[in-house]
């Protein structure tokens, strides 16, 4: 009775993912970037037990249990098994087994956090493992359970590479840099909303491919460029090109959506607080300090450099003032250690907003790609 356990990372687009050229094989119409973000703070947890005595494969998300038909998890299954049968990595026995399926996020589901990112990640490392093809590239395999979930298969920060072929074949993940690159990064996620979102990204890509003009002049044209931008800003650490092109992303995908027919909105009143709260303080240094991105949901990613984080954290707990800003469960993640006190004339130049306008914060970093334990 062979059993995996493996933990997967949150990815974050900083160029974004939206839009298919083919909705079964899960091609993109353009190439993203993304930073893998540290499991410390995020991740999806699966543990995989293979045996000839499990009657059914079944399948357990956050503690309920759920069909096992669902197309995407059959689809990476079969996959697996298919290079396991060619590669004979196990007998025709265990490829007959069933399965069990446990798998647990510890951060919102379906709330734009990318948790199916990190969820398909985990499943598909953790079947590599179990069939024994873990030393193959395996992020084509990921990207059809959920597209962006390739990415999740690296840490640091990773360009999933549109491809060209039918097949998909070269529709694959690749990294830019490893999670070691960049150590003064620092991610702040801003969690306005932990439920689950009205239009899935999966709903809202079709609509935008069948009705958005704004979305082909996107994949086409402005996307390309970006990418080599942002690759060459993260190579450089150039924080200022990194956090513009990632803010001017974030903005066009989601005049992408809104561009859409019906339109989808994502963001709400507290997220377009954010980003005008983020271009305040970033004139106010007069210098792009801070950067935002919103994925297909209201809450935000916030970049910063580490000597600027105490400074921005600061002015975040007075313009979203909480009743609970200095509890463990309010700011979760790393503790930001150096204090900044903000002197009364900083106070004045920023609109303090309604109390508990946020939910929580999440501190994190870029991390690595997932990990696995294998059970004899």
């Amino acid at each position: 009775m062979p059993s995996v356990t493996c933990i997967a990372p949150v990815n974050i687009a900083v160029i974004k993912y939206w839009g298919k050229r083919d909705e079964k094989l899960i091609l993109p119409l353009n190439d993203s970037i993304s930073t893998t973000l540290s499991t410390e703070q995020l991740c999806a947890k699966t543990t995989i037990t293979l045996s000839k005595s499990i009657r059914q494969n079944r399948l357990f998300l956050n503690g309920k249990e759920e069909r096992f038909e669902n197309p995407r998890l059959i689809v990476c299954l079969n996959e697996i098994k298919n290079r396991a049968r060619l590669g004979g990595t196990v007998s025709a026995e265990i490829l007959e087994w069933n399965l069990e399926i446990v798998s647990e996020n510890n951060f919102p589901t379906a709330a734009g956090l990318a948790s199916s990112a990190a969820g398909y990640a985990c499943l598909v490392t953790a079947l590599a493992a179990l069939y024994k093809i873990e030393n193959q590239d395996i992020s084509s395999i990921a990207r059809m359970g959920s597209g962006s979930a390739c990415r999740s298969i690296y840490g640091g920060f990773v360009q999933w590479k549109m491809g060209v072929e039918p097949s998909g074949q070269d529709s694959i993940a690749i990294q830019v840099a490893p999670e070691f690159h960049w150590p003064e990064l620092r991610i702040l996620i801003l969690v306005v909303n932990d439920k689950k979102k009205g239009t899935s990204s999966t709903i809202g890509m079709t609509r935008s491919v069948n009705t958005s003009e704004l979305l082909k002049y996107r994949a086409a044209t402005c996307v390309p460029r970006r990418i080599n931008q942002m690759k060459a800003a993260i190579e450089n650490k150039d924080f200022s090109m990194f956090a513009k092109i990632t803010m001017q992303d974030s903005n066009q995908f989601h005049a992408v959506c809104l561009d859409t027919y019906p339109p989808c909105i994502y963001m709400n009143e507290v997220s377009l607080k954010i980003i005008d709260f983020i271009h305040n303080f970033n004139d106010y240094k007069k210098e792009i300090c801070a950067a935002y991105t919103f994925d297909a949901g209201p809450n935000a990613c916030l970049y910063v450099e580490e000597k600027h984080l105490a400074e921005l954290s600061a002015f975040i707990d007075h313009v979203f003032p909480h009743e609970n800003f200095n509890s463990k469960n309010y700011k979760r993640g790393i503790e930001v250690k150096e204090k900044h006190d903000l002197k009364h004339d900083e106070k004045e130049l920023f609109i303090q907003q309604d109390q508990n306008l946020l939910k929580f914060i999440i501190h994190t970093r870029v991390g690595v790609g997932p990990t696995v334990e294998v059970l004899p």
